[in-house]
């Protein structure tokens, strides 16, 4: 504490009064031309905030000239001038303020960003001074400079072009005019032309530069020697990367940030967890050597390994996390984005600078993969801001073997889906590591002072192909006779750097063995890292490891507190109109949970969160239509009719602000269920629900469910307590509002790895999201919730099932049936279980035995075969469910089935009720749906019909 006092004071001494007229003669000469600026000083004004929303000052010189101008001419009876221009260039003028825009506009396409020198470019007319009205004769001529921020208010056109050149036909090409925002673009503005293509880096910054672009070419190398042709998708051709992301992480720091979360595909990776993270080398061969496995489950491959560390940085020490993702490109954007926008709110951080979200991008992925739109489509939402993320391209110009651009995309760069959100887009030749430095620092700081993603669009190559096994030259032979011949990054910079003086070549040659030498010896060769990190900046799992799974949990709520709860659940603000229906659902909930009225699904659901709320635990629940809910049932949120005012009654509940927190969300399934899906493996303390709208739109999140929600934790021991509410029910509303496909879900079940429950009563879902959040096990939960079971008068519970009791894996029958009696017992799950029920008791079918399974995976053996015990005199056991027989749990948990059956009843086998074979889940014909529905209700019960 003490230590950390004495650094800031040390940090800010430089600002004392006494200091007050040389910072400020600094700080007019940073505005006028920011090189000439010392860089500590320059990095120090860079980073100033926004004062009343004004982020670009005013050099005070020119106004002070202009009052003593003012003061002169009130004393003479002809004015002093005020330029070299006269209204005889007027024309002209005009002419070059549209140059001015054209480099600012266009410039991009005439900027030299390919290191292979391969990229098309076409001649841009609007960079031609001809097309604005000027010619070679106007070269010399004073023209005034307008906005261009190059530190003169007027200069020839000459110095002018030149200038413009150098700003946006270099190294880098920035799009950024297509951003609405006039601020923002000034901002650019001013920090880009005011270096005019010179980012003026020390001379120790360009050693450091140096040295890790050295790291990330020793990697490769001593990789590709140690281990040669395995698959390592390394980093070659785009080495810039490191230094890159380094930058990133220090200069956040700076800004006080303290943790950033990584999201990055294959290549690259492993060059990242040895030069960013600090992973051990000597554990990185061992898993080359295949010397490495998890403690349980399956593992993955090497290059989709997660990691975490602490290092240092000069706002103090930040903790790094690179997520565990699949090879599906680009679904761990989204992932990212949820784990940081949890870190975030643990941090109590609205703004989003405590946690900073970093996705490493391919080119090709970033142009085709649709679920990038829709994280850009989140990232100013209120559910799923984050403050901005900074998105790296590494551009390789080719994905996998396709490198036409008219076969790979639609849009002049990869980057052009980014758009959509008006970032700035920052196209950047790899083989200048200073201009990659230079657009790094400005994207960082972008993004810290508005809150907004940034894209940096690295253009560079791959050296080896696709993977190490790989042969390009088959699909790309131009490409790679450039490519072999080509110096690497680190001898271009070296080169250049011996030209400038700055380092010999055997220097440099000497730094190359130096980090041989610390790969061999097998320690971490980040110098940053900090040994013993501060736990304090990560979350502590320890209390959710190693858990047996246990079914029966208690999940009780003590009667007082459920009527105290309920009455809170009923206030609401003086003078707040509810609508009419509205207020009919609330008085009715004010009746259940007084214990005057049997409770429907949605009291029982919203009584849950209360209980859950008031014992202080996280609730955040998102989706489409959440608020609401699909089906109306949940209204926890409800509106004023007088200003449209919302108002939630479950925040009203915590005594800590912002336990409960729900979003409708935007009208995407993939990309909001990896958020919430990254949210949850970073919170075990809280209560995270994902609602599908219909359980059948599951399926565009299939991606999801399949990498991380079902095998996350075999993959990685990555564990997680999401759950999914997921509508379904056979209604009569077609194939597209019938089924959430549970069958899938249940083919994904193995290891203990998730559960799949289909509750059918209030007290039952209660319980069941209870155990959810009050169990240490964190697995992920999958619920068949119902739809027309909302309001069904027989799918109801008494306030006392909430005060005693748990989640039943297995319900019994419910009527009063002598054992004895019954010859058949049917089991089922779900909706269907309310239409057997009152067709039996229609025809009062006294040998007919019902039982609800109600947990279809982990499998409840134990319990089934407690509730068929008393059934001795059994002829035949059925399973009826309502989905096709290809589809539903049979074909998934049959044999679950038949090895209860078997010990229950040796001689039995259970057969089955249901739909038949289809390949679409349901019917469209309501008429065909009733049909369907009471002959499969008929064969279950024995084919009786009334």
């Amino acid at each position: 504490m003490q230590e950390g006092q004495m650094l800031r004071q040390l940090n800010s001494s430089q600002l004392s009064a006494e200091n007050a007229a040389y910072v400020e003669e600094l700080y007019e000469q940073y505005l006028v031309a920011p090189n000439d600026v010392p860089e500590d000083w320059r990095s120090y004004f860079e980073k100033l905030p926004r004062v009343d929303g004004v982020s670009i000052d005013t050099p005070h010189k020119g106004v002070r000239e202009q009052f003593l101008l003012l003061a002169k001419n009130s004393s003479r009876s002809r004015p002093a001038p005020t330029g070299s221009v006269s209204s005889g260039h007027d024309r002209r003028q005009v002419g070059v303020l549209q140059l001015i825009a054209g480099y600012r506009n266009r410039g991009h396409q005439q900027a030299k960003l390919d290191p292979l020198g391969l990229m098309p470019r076409q001649a841009v007319a609007d960079l031609d001074i001809a097309s604005h009205g000027l010619s070679l004769a106007d070269m010399d001529t004073v023209f005034q400079t307008g906005n261009l921020a190059i530190g003169k208010d007027e200069c020839t056109l000459r110095e002018m072009v030149d200038a413009m050149n150098a700003i946006y036909c270099g190294s880098i090409g920035i799009e950024y005019m297509h951003i609405v925002d006039t601020v923002q673009k000034r901002w650019i503005q001013q920090r880009l032309e005011g270096k005019r293509g010179q980012p003026g880096f020390s001379t120790e910054i360009k050693k450091d530069l140096l040295e890790q672009i050295t790291a990330a070419e020793g990697l490769e190398k001593y990789l590709g020697t140690k281990f040669a042709g395995a698959k390592r998708f390394g980093l070659e051709g785009g080495e810039s990367l490191i230094p890159m992301i380094d930058e990133l992480i220090q200069r956040a720091g700076s800004y006080n940030t303290k943790e950033v979360v990584i999201g990055m595909a294959h290549r690259g990776r492993l060059n990242v967890l040895v030069n960013i993270l600090g992973k051990k080398p000597t554990n990185l061969f061992d898993e080359f050597a295949g010397k490495t496995f998890n403690q349980s489950g399956s593992g993955d491959v090497k290059y989709h390994q997660g990691y975490s560390s602490n290092v240092m940085t000069p706002g103090g020490e930040m903790h790094l996390a690179l997520a565990f993702n699949p090879s599906h490109l680009e679904i761990v954007s989204p992932v990212v984005e949820g784990s940081v926008r949890a870190r975030q709110d643990r941090r109590g951080d609205r703004v989003g600078r405590s946690v900073l979200p970093i996705s490493i991008h391919g080119d090709a992925a970033f142009a085709g993969q649709g679920v990038v739109m829709e994280t850009f489509q989140m990232s100013q939402t209120r559910g799923y801001r984050t403050g901005g993320t900074i998105h790296v391209v590494i551009n390789n110009q080719v994905g996998f073997t396709t490198s036409r651009i008219d076969d790979a995309r639609s849009t002049e760069y990869c980057t052009g889906v980014a758009k959509m959100v008006q970032p700035p887009i920052f196209h950047v030749n790899g083989d200048d590591p200073e201009a990659v430095l230079f657009v790094t620092q400005m994207a960082l700081d972008f993004r810290m002072e508005f809150q907004k993603d940034v894209v940096i669009d690295m253009f560079c190559y791959r050296r080896r192909g696709h993977n190490e096994a790989d042969e390009p030259s088959a699909t790309q032979p131009k490409m790679y006779q450039v490519i072999n011949s080509l110096p690497t990054t680190r001898a271009i910079y070296a080169a250049h750097l011996a030209e400038q003086g700055v380092v010999s070549i055997s220097e440099s040659d000497a730094l190359s063995e130096r980090y041989r030498k610390a790969l061999e010896a097998g320690k971490s060769v980040v110098k940053q890292l900090v040994t013993e990190p501060n736990k304090s900046l990560f979350v502590d799992w320890t209390p959710y490891l190693n858990h047996p799974v246990v079914d029966d949990w208690n999940t009780g709520v003590p009667m007082p507190k459920l009527l105290e709860l309920g009455k809170r659940l009923g206030q609401v603000p003086e003078g707040f109109v509810i609508q009419r229906q509205v207020q009919k659902v609330a008085d009715d909930r004010q009746r259940m949970w007084a214990g005057n009225l049997d409770l429907n699904w949605g009291a029982a659901e919203v009584m849950a969160y209360a209980t859950l709320l008031d014992d202080e635990t996280l609730i955040r629940i998102t989706g489409q239509d959440v608020g609401r809910g699909t089906f109306s049932h949940r209204h926890a949120v409800i509106y004023n009719q007088k200003d449209s005012e919302p108002f939630v009654p479950l925040q009203q509940i915590s005594s800590m602000p912002r336990r409960f927190e729900l979003y409708d969300s935007l009208l995407s399934e993939e990309a909001v269920l990896a958020f919430e899906y990254g949210y949850a493996t970073t919170t075990p303390s809280a209560l995270i629900i994902w609602e599908a709208q219909f359980g059948d739109f599951a399926n565009g999140a299939q991606v999801v469910i399949d990498q991380f929600i079902s095998s996350g934790e075999t993959k990685w021991e990555r564990l997680c307590g999401l759950t999914m509410l997921l509508p379904h029910g056979f209604e009569g509303q077609g194939p597209e509002h019938s089924s959430a496909r549970l069958e899938r879900f249940l083919q994904l079940c193995a290891e203990h790895n998730m559960q799949v429950c289909t509750p059918s009563t209030p007290a039952q879902i209660f319980h069941l999201l209870r155990r959810q959040a009050v169990r240490p096990l964190r697995k992920p939960l999958i619920i068949m919730s119902p739809k027309s079971l909302l309001r069904h008068k027989l799918a109801t519970s008494p306030l006392e099932s909430l005060e005693k009791g748990r989640f039943e894996t297995v319900l019994p029958e419910i009527d009063a049936i002598d054992p004895k009696q019954v010859k058949r017992v049917v089991i089922c799950g779900g909706k269907v279980y309310y239409d057997i029920l009152e067709k039996r008791r229609e025809m009062d079918l006294s040998e007919v035995a019902v039982v609800r399974v109600e947990q279809l995976y982990p499998f409840p053996d134990k319990r089934l075969l407690e509730i068929l015990a008393p059934y001795s005199n059994i002829e035949d056991v059925v399973w009826c469910q309502e989905e096709p027989m290809n589809q539903g749990a049979w074909y998934n948990t049959r044999h679950n089935l038949e090895r209860v059956v078997r010990q229950w009843q040796p001689e039995l086998s259970i057969r089955y009720a249901g739909r038949p074979l289809s390949a679409a889940p349901a019917v469209g014909s309501m008429y065909l749906h009733a049909k369907e529905q009471a002959a499969l209700v008929a064969d279950a019960l024995g084919g009786k019909t009334v």
